[in-house]
């Protein structure tokens, strides 16, 4: 296998959540790039027109709408696309939220709305596709964890539950589904330059400029990371690159945690 055959995604189907933007969106376009039919799922409608660029740009993607809460919803979603290409080999639980508040702070609704987005959209989108998977010999999954969910911070109760759960959640799915030649992996982004982050300074009460200056502050690479540099490490945990890679939970974050 030559260098470039390890990388090639070509006749892969990729599911990602969270997709209309961001890094969900990034990694859309990365995968595509190297041949994966793209099924991007999101809330926001966004991402039909994202995807559609992506169609214009001679690639292959499609949107779902899909509200990763929601029991039917997923297995609607999962099996239309079963259905429309026969085959799922990525899947990658990006989709997420989070209310900058401490466990005082935070009313019941906005606690449920955090993990219900984040745990259980991982646990529900999973629990559909792994079967599928498993039909068709294998896959690679990637979950979203966080920074965050190595090591607290500050006014970010749910989301840090959230992103810690996710990332043990990551280790016993790869412990459950290795015999399935379905590696599980976890990628842990530091704080990155997108609308979500925009959303967090905003709820702390910041402007946009500020906080994300302020968070790039500290990391010996000094700066924030972008969506592509969250994107590329997917590509190496879903190519071949990384075919004894798994239960693992991959730090990309400029730095900071060290």
């Amino acid at each position: 296998m030559n260098r470039r055959e390890v990388l090639d995604l070509s006749n892969k189907v990729a599911v990602i959540s969270g997709a209309a933007s961001g890094i969900g969106l990034a990694t859309a376009q990365l995968l595509s790039a190297y041949g994966a039919k793209v099924m991007m799922l999101d809330v926001n409608m966004d991402g039909e027109k994202e995807a559609k660029n992506i169609v214009d740009e001679g690639r292959e993607a499609k949107f779902y709408k899909c509200n990763v809460t929601s029991h039917d919803n997923v297995k609607e979603v999962v099996e239309q696309i079963e259905k429309d290409y026969g085959r799922i080999d990525i899947l990658f639980n990006n989709a997420g939220v989070t209310v900058r508040k401490t466990v005082v702070e935070l009313e019941e609704g906005e606690w449920d709305f955090v993990l219900g987005v984040g745990l259980k959209g991982t646990y529900l989108l999973s629990k559909f596709v792994i079967p599928i998977m498993k039909k068709n010999g294998g896959g690679s999954i990637i979950n979203t964890g966080s920074g965050w969910g190595l090591k607290g911070g500050d006014k970010a109760a749910a989301y840090c539950a959230v992103k810690g759960g996710i990332v043990n959640l990551t280790r016993a799915m790869a412990i459950d589904h290795g015999k399935d030649n379905i590696r599980v992996n976890s990628i842990n982004p530091g704080d990155t330059a997108t609308n979500m982050l925009q959303e967090e300074g905003r709820q702390l009460g910041f402007n946009k400029d500020e906080f994300f200056k302020d968070s790039a502050v500290g990391r010996p690479l000094e700066r924030l990371g972008i969506p592509e540099d969250i994107a590329n490490s997917v590509l190496f945990l879903v190519s071949d690159l990384s075919t004894w890679v798994t239960g693992t939970a991959l730090v990309v974050d400029g730095g900071g945690i060290a």
